[in-house]
């Protein structure tokens, strides 16, 4: 099948779109729970990941301990984490979920799961359409020297 540079132009412009979308949905989603999208992502990461030290949090979202530093204290004052001593590296600190941060983590991967389901259960070719989305994510990876 040969593809036009007008019909993948139009591709990449749905694509876009779907990612403005998402983006605009997250962002209202989060601002009623007083989360921004780099605060739940951190919120999302200690979910995933356990307690980290900022560091390791820093490095995980690819941006500065001074940055991670910031997000945490506004988690931190919002009641979603706490830091605490860590066990073996007294310099350290480790960022842990509260109640409040892992009952929005729930509950947000209630809603991620039901995003999932709304946008993908009916699909018809998901495997196919799976199969290339990653290999769109592995080319602009690949494009961004990630």
């Amino acid at each position: 099948m040969v593809k036009s540079l007008h019909d993948m132009e139009s591709t990449l412009d749905r694509l876009l779109a779907v990612s403005l979308l998402l983006n605009e949905d997250a962002t209202q989603s989060l601002a009623k729970e007083g989360l921004s999208i780099p605060r739940a992502q951190l919120l999302w990461h200690i979910h995933h990941q356990g307690p980290s030290t900022q560091r390791a949090l820093a490095e995980a979202m690819r941006v500065s301990p001074r940055n991670i530093t910031g997000l945490v204290d506004g988690l931190a004052a919002a009641g979603f984490v706490t830091r605490e001593p860590h066990p073996t590296d007294r310099r350290a600190t480790l960022v842990s979920l509260t109640e409040r941060g892992t009952a929005s983590m729930a509950q947000m991967t209630r809603d991620h799961q039901g995003l999932a389901r709304l946008l993908f259960e009916q699909l018809d070719d998901f495997e196919a359409f799976a199969a290339g989305l990653t290999h769109v994510l592995n080319q602009l990876n690949e494009a961004l020297g990630r």
